[in-house]
């Protein structure tokens, strides 16, 4: 029997967002000022998160609906992560609607998108989670092509081929686990797997194969890692933002509830571990080697964000390893997941601000901008900084911890791998910086107002969790290892 009650309370973060997205709508019928629009999406966002931290600080956690959705720590933490960063990108995305002369559809489809991202790391069960998952992408394809241009249209369609094909690969790998299994629950498969692992191991590795292999689409790893950059560079910047923090971090939650609830038996985990530590030391270096000839600022985002999801997966392989311990690859993932989204979006954003007004993404015309305008030049200074690893960052401690992990589980290679990868990645991050403070640029006149107040507060929150983040690691890094002891437990 369900209980109802406490179903809906558990599932009412995500439900505030969904109810936002109609107000949203709704208002756009009565007013086209879109600073009210975006206004009450933000508002709807911060009431999710508060309604999240206040379930979690009354001890209302459990199941929901039949043991298909869970309210707990793991699953709050993504949801105040997921509704911080939809509030930063439609807080720099003022400008893009006015140009792109879209209203409330396109803060909804923001909304939508981020309920399906809070959805996909509290499903336990397969057939929610492929729900969740289409949420999420088909909001998502809409968005990519909302610039109506050649470039975005086709971004738009490569981005929505390529989930159709992962989406057909998820299926297959869940049918595969459920003819195994005859569960589609993450706790059912995971009891059947170890009650009899001999009988199904082939079924249940080749449904791991195509799990993994289909949810890459939402990691950007390989093998579905090829549409990252065209998508970045065609999508809208802030659209570009959501897609490389949020739908990556909710990809990496729907991966470690599904791994660490259905196949946390040693024997299953010995062989996944395997599949994972090789896509992430192919994903680092493919991610970081082809960034380095890119000329299109959000093209070498793109590979970056190849590279950065083969640096996650260190953890995640770090987990399957089987050591004793657990808690640290868990905690490291989750920690360098929020480290990650402080600082990309803080770089996505001073694009933003610097695009707005030098009406070009091209690398080579960032030249002098540490002199011109000194702020945004300094905020994505620090985020590429961050990305490289470096103190004082919080980059630095996420580097750090979720290596440490690596090497604690004996993966050896893998760090030795990623580490290389650390210092090419350096060579076209700091040849960014180098760029806006050691060359000179031509003196140009600004196209267009280039910060306003919702850009600069948005620029503001992301570097400032970047920087004292890094010095004071230590609140975010207990928050993920509280979310990580759900697993270990």
């Amino acid at each position: 029997m369900i209980d109802w009650a406490d179903s809906l309370q558990r599932f009412g973060p995500i439900a505030i967002v969904l109810i936002t997205a109609i107000v949203v709508l709704a208002a756009d019928l009565l007013t086209r000022r879109k600073e009210v629009l975006a206004g009450l999406a933000v508002a709807g966002l911060a009431l999710s998160a508060a309604y999240s931290i206040q379930l979690i600080v009354s001890d209302e956690q459990g199941p929901a609906f039949a043991d298909t959705l869970v309210l707990d720590d793991f699953a709050a933490f993504f949801q105040i992560l997921f509704a911080g960063a939809a509030a930063v990108v439609i807080l720099s995305s003022t400008g893009y609607a006015e140009r792109l002369r879209v209203g409330g559809e396109y803060l909804a489809l923001i909304l939508t998108a981020t309920a399906g991202m809070m959805l996909m790391a509290s499903t336990t069960d397969l057939l929610a989670i492929y729900i969740s998952l289409e949420l999420t992408s088909v909001s998502l394809y809409v968005l990519t092509a909302l610039s109506r241009d050649e470039r975005s249209a086709e971004a738009g369609l490569k981005y929505l081929l390529m989930g159709a094909v992962s989406s057909s690969v998820v299926l297959y790998g869940m049918a595969f686990l459920f003819g195994a299994t005859g569960s589609t629950s993450l706790e059912g498969i995971g009891e059947a797997i170890a009650t009899d692992y001999e009988g199904i191991e082939f079924a249940v590795i080749l449904g791991v194969v195509f799990l993994v292999g289909g949810f890459a689409f939402k990691l950007s790893t390989i093998p579905f890692q090829m549409w990252t950059p065209d998508v970045y560079e065609g999508a809208p910047t802030p659209v570009a933002a959501l897609l490389s923090v949020g739908s990556k971090a909710a990809g990496f939650a729907m991966l470690l509830r599904v791994f660490y609830t259905a196949f946390a038996d040693a024997e299953v985990a010995a062989d996944w571990e395997i599949l994972v530590a090789g896509i992430a030391a192919v994903s680092m270096v493919i991610g970081n080697f082809l960034a380095l000839p890119q000329t299109n600022i959000k093209r070498l985002l793109g590979y970056s964000s190849i590279a950065q999801a083969g640096n996650i997966m260190v953890g995640v392989a770090a987990v399957g390893a089987g050591n004793d311990e657990f808690a640290i690859g868990a905690a490291g993932t989750i920690f360098f997941l929020a480290s990650y989204a402080f600082t990309n979006l803080g770089a996505f954003i001073a694009v933003i601000a610097i695009s707005n007004r030098l009406g070009s993404d091209s690398i080579s015309d960032y030249a002098g901008l540490g002199r011109t305008w000194p702020l945004p030049a300094a905020a994505l200074a620090l985020c590429l900084l961050s990305l490289t690893g470096l103190p004082p960052t919080v980059g630095f401690w996420a580097k750090l911890y979720i290596f440490n992990a690596a090497a604690q589980a004996e993966l050896w290679w893998l760090v030795l791998i990623a580490v290389g990868n650390t210092a090419v990645a350096a060579f076209y991050y700091l040849g960014i910086v180098a760029q806006m403070y050691l060359k000179e640029g031509p003196e140009r006149e600004e196209r267009r107002p280039a910060l306003g107040l919702p850009l600069g507060v948005s620029i503001a929150a992301t570097t400032l969790g970047v920087f004292v983040f890094g010095l004071v690691p230590g609140p975010l890094i207990e928050a993920a290892e509280s979310a990580a002891a759900v697993f270990a437990g």
